[in-house]
């Protein structure tokens, strides 16, 4: 019992499901993804579904194809995009695209948007497009 003693003892933190840091996180996971598809063109992303087999549910395994959120334009130049659902997120009024030059720094420009969103410097940019993409409630 004399150990029980030595502890310090206090109550147990709630885990809070921030809407925040869910779209963070999936942003995160998305951009990552982005630069595997940089290194290796034929990147897929797997996924575990549950499908009913003979009235057991059995889990599957698929493969997705994860489309570049890059293109080149005219010039050569690469221009990167977020995306947020199918609509690319707008940095400023019309402008969606980041510049990255040669295709050879699109890496570090994914690793740059990887810290700012950590950093949360990204956060009002998802709000708005998450309540862009929200279907209206019709009453």
């Amino acid at each position: 019992m004399s150990d029980l003693k030595s502890l310090k003892f206090t109550t147990i933190p709630k885990v809070e499901d921030s809407p925040v840091m869910n779209r963070r996180a999936k942003l995160i996971e998305r951009l990552e993804e982005q630069k595997q598809l940089v290194s290796e063109p034929s990147f897929t992303r797997t996924v575990q579904r549950w499908l009913d087999k003979d009235g057991e549910k059995v889990p599957v395994e698929r493969r997705i194809k994860v489309h570049p959120w890059w293109r080149t334009d005219e010039k050569g130049s690469v221009v990167f995009f977020i995306r947020h659902g199918w609509k690319p997120i707008e940095f400023e009024k019309g402008k969606a695209g980041i510049v990255v030059g040669p295709k050879e720094k699109l890496a570090s420009v994914i690793d740059t948007l990887i810290a700012a969103t950590r950093n949360g410097e990204m956060d009002e940019l998802l709000r708005s497009a998450a309540s862009a993409t929200k279907p209206k409630r019709q009453t």
